[in-house]
């Protein structure tokens, strides 16, 4: 990094010339002018390399950078393996077993000292073995930028090279190596990868947390990551991937094999398929450049109405398609409308098939190997490589063609489907004839229930969807009738996930949700530039009935008007559930978390805590403490930040207590101190741990994966054994962490006469306490006991001004935006939840259970 560049100093005035017009003038100079070097340039300007930094999508590209150099080891042959681990203190490691990044020292590097290749890798931009043919034939790595803004962007990096049967460490801070070794060799000082033991391993490790300076919130996302590791587990067959989440103790084995056949039947697991045997071609075929184009396609139809296309080029997904979409739908168009003319399946229906039919309950993804593709922007949503759509075509045209011929009884039921979607087509075109006849649809008359607003300008005016005439009520009360629409909706709506669309128009509900909004609806009428309202908000009871009302307006918005969800259109309101009052002071809460927040604060309200006890007993006034006291009357800033260090500590063991041991977290809360970094050191944690615990067995082992040490915790139960682990990550991370700050904090704290209390003068109450959790369970209960709550169930338990000050002031209320991170698990949840099948259902309730909280019933 260089050194700060000076201001240079100001001149004197020159004549003729005002002070105030040279400042100006020489505000802008040489010392402007800055030199950005290394990975300081990806620190100032990190949405240059790795996208937004405050809407995830950043976040997230992080891992999918390493994760990428993984594959591209897999596509070369040398790695079928990978694990990405997501640790409870939001640090990200991904392992795999390659052949791990070259160790040795780059005699040719012109940095002094001269340093390890790996180093290189992940200190310098444009650095990587992606630049030379030889190393990589095939790769996703474009710009050697990747894994060193991981770097750039991390609060640390730790980087375990396992080759060559020696295991290689280096540590970064912000970039910056740290720790370095210095060695003399040749007469050069060289700086190599400091070796930590002897292995049997091969592969990298990358272990990272984002800089939170950097990044607005580094909280992952589950869905996000799986969503891609799946992907890449389909479209690279052989590799086994794993995501593991720490936090929560969830687990996805991605080790799916049948490339592109196996994805689309993954995406057709839960629905009825019509026909058991994939389409499914691979061929490669030259351009017209003379380039060979790979084409990978697999469809299979079921009997749902919602199209599943997925499209790739180099592993890379194009939401938007593109040139290999469009060689593929006309290919298939030509192909089956050949089909069923040879085989005059469509006489007795009297229609003409469209391509929109033969797309009806098709699952389809097509995967594109290219040389250079081009793309429509740096997005990469959409392929315009006009080369890709005539090897495409060829492909698909003479593979399916021979599929129908080999399979008739599937093409025959196929092209039933086909017929019967264009049946639907042209009963749907009479329906929505009809309504648009009564002008419906097309907004000539709003429905009599919505209470419109005043604002003409769509992109300020917001609708609420509530449920009842009720809650419509008091909504029409207190909104501000400027901006806010209220449309109340009787009942349940239709579940459009079991109708078709000529159902829909015939329901009274969804008609009236239609021409409110004003787009019209289907694929040859819906246009979100009539949207009349640009936030559509849901607000329906804290019950279970609305929760379902809920449930149906989303499965009808993602199924009938995806876009308004892509967009970010659709809201959900977030009505307070608390009312509490104390004394003459009433607040609303949002939820049990505030509520936790607002008991904290009254309980440490005139609280103290007096560790030998004295200070009560000598002092009814409530004075501060006796002179004859050991040690100092904890209150005020200093208690409460001891009562906040407990409720951390509570709430990390609360939460990983599901897959660790609970009693081994409170020892450790209790001061039990673990080193697992070698297995001597691991041995000695464990005997520690074994006194500490009852009923339990404690071991110490080495992962034979990793070789790293860990504690394995075993107990007997009803006759079963239950496993849990602690490993080294663990260890290192910032649960612990938090769990060793409260064990030294409370260690040694209270002596056995302690005492806490709580107000003053005659309403002063105290009590004896063995630690300082008891303590604070006293406290907490003083609380409970002082404060007056109210819970809400129904919006129509809240008056007009009580709505708009909690739920409909855009300057105080919550709301949360609808999205999609992974629209195939979307479709999946949609269509066992509200779908026909109870089986997947019931699994997923048996699944869950016993993670719901709160449950209403």
């Amino acid at each position: 990094m260089s050194d700060p560049i000076p201001n240079p100093p100001v001149p004197e005035v020159p004549p003729g010339g005002s002070a105030a017009s040279n400042a100006a003038s020489n505000a802008y100079g040489e010392g402007s002018i800055q030199i950005l070097e290394g990975l300081e340039a990806v620190r100032k300007r990190p949405g240059m390399y790795i996208g937004d930094t405050s809407d995830g999508t950043g976040l997230h590209h992080l891992v999918f950078e390493v994760v990428d150099n993984s594959i591209d080891e897999a596509l070369a042959g040398h790695c079928d393996d990978i694990v990405v681990t997501i640790h409870s203190d939001n640090s990200i490691s991904v392992i795999d077993n390659g052949r791990g990044i070259p160790t040795g020292v780059k005699m040719d590097d012109k940095h002094e000292p001269k340093r390890s290749a790996a180093e290189i890798a992940l200190t310098e931009l444009h650095a990587g073995g992606k630049f030379n043919q030889n190393s990589y034939k095939v790769s996703g790595g474009l710009h050697g930028v990747g894994v060193s803004c991981v770097n750039a962007l991390s609060k640390w990096l730790r980087l375990t090279v396992r080759r060559e049967g020696k295991v290689h460490l280096l540590e970064f801070k912000q970039g910056f190596t740290q720790d370095r070794v210095i060695e003399l060799r040749d007469g050069f000082e060289t700086s190599p990868m400091r070796i930590t033991g002897d292995t049997e391993k091969r592969g990298t490790e990358v272990h990272f947390l984002p800089d939170d300076a950097i990044f607005n919130n580094i909280d992952f996302h589950y869905d996000v990551l799986a969503k891609r590791l799946r992907e890449l587990s389909f479209l690279n067959n052989g590799v086994k991937i794993r995501l593991v989440d720490e936090r929560n103790a969830k687990e996805d084995n991605f080790a799916f094999a049948g490339g592109v056949k196996g994805f689309v039947e993954f995406i057709n697991q839960g629905k009825k398929i019509l026909h058991p045997n994939v389409f499914h071609a691979i061929g490669d075929k030259m351009s017209e450049q003379n380039t060979s184009i790979g084409v990978e396609v697999a469809m299979q139809w079921n009997d749902g109405y919602n199209e599943s296309v997925l499209c790739f080029t180099n592993n890379i997904p194009q939401r938007d398609g593109g040139t290999h979409l469009t060689g593929l739908r006309a290919a298939m168009t030509r192909v089956i409308n050949r089909y069923i003319e040879d085989n005059k399946l469509a006489e007795k229906a009297k229609v003409e098939i469209a391509g929109d039919d033969m797309r009806e309950g098709l699952a389809c993804v097509i995967s594109v190997k290219v040389p250079e593709p081009k793309f429509s922007s740096q997005t990469k949503d959409k392929l315009v490589s006009s080369e890709v759509r005539g090897p495409v075509e060829e492909v698909v045209a003479a593979k399916l063609g021979e599929w129908l011929l080999e399979n008739p009884i599937d093409a025959k039921i196929v092209c039933g489907k086909i017929v019967d979607a264009a049946r639907a087509r042209e009963a749907a075109r009479k329906a929505r004839e009809m309504t648009r006849r009564k002008g419906v649809l097309d907004g000539l008359g709003l429905p009599g229930k919505l209470a419109d607003c005043q604002e003409k300008d769509a992109s300020l005016c917001e609708i609420y969807i509530v449920e009842g005439d009720s809650a419509g009520g008091s909504a029409k009360q207190g909104r501000d009738r400027k901006f806010q629409a209220i449309l109340p909706l009787r009942g349940k709506i239709l579940n459009v996930e079991k109708a078709r669309y000529e159902k829909l128009l015939s329901s009274d509900s969804i008609v009236t949700l239609i021409t409110a909004l004003g787009t019209g609806i289907g694929s040859d009428d819906f246009n979100v530039e009539k949207l009349r309202y640009h936030r559509i908000i849901i607000m329906t009871d804290a019950d279970v009935d609305g929760a379902h009302i809920r449930t149906l307006l989303l499965t009808f918005f993602y199924r009938q008007m995806p876009e308004l969800v892509e967009r970010g259109h659709i809201y959900i309101a977030q009505p307070p559930l608390y009312k509490v009052k104390h004394g003459k002071h009433e607040q609303y809460l949002k939820d049990g978390h505030e509520l936790d927040a607002f008991l904290l604060k009254v309980a440490l309200d005139g609280a103290a805590v007096l560790p030998d006890g004295h200070g009560a007993a000598a002092h009814p006034d409530g004075s501060a403490q006796a002179a004859t006291a050991e040690r100092p009357t904890i209150e005020g800033s200093a208690l409460d930040g001891l009562a906040r260090s407990y409720l951390l500590a509570n709430a990390v063991i609360e939460r990983l207590a599901n897959w660790m041991d609970g009693d081994a977290l409170r020892a450790i809360g209790g001061g039990l101190v673990l080193d697992l970094d070698t297995p001597a050191a691991a041995a000695h944690s464990a005997a520690a741990l074994q006194a500490a615990l009852v009923d339990a067995t404690v071991s110490a082992e080495v992962d034979p994966r990793t070789d790293k040490a860990y504690l394995r915790i075993s107990r007997r139960h009803h006759g079963n054994v239950k496993s849990s682990v602690i490993g080294q990550d663990f260890v290192h991370g910032a649960d612990y962490a938090t769990l060793a700050d409260a064990g030294r904090a409370f260690q040694g704290l209270l002596g056995p006469e302690a005492t806490v209390r709580r107000g003053e003068g005659e309403k002063m109450k105290e009590q004896k306490v063995a630690d300082f959790r008891a303590a604070m369970a006293w406290l907490m209960q003083q609380a409970e006991s002082a404060v007056g709550r109210q819970r809400y169930k129904g919006l129509g338990e809240m008056n007009p001004g009580q709505l708009w000050e909690t739920t409909m002031d855009p300057t105080v209320r919550r709301l949360l935006k609808v999205q999609i991170e992974d629209a195939i698990e979307a479709d999946k949840v949609f269509m066992m939840l509200m779908g026909d099948e109870v089986e997947p259902r019931r699994e997923f309730i048996e699944s869950n259970a016993l993670r719901a909280a709160n449950i209403d019933v």
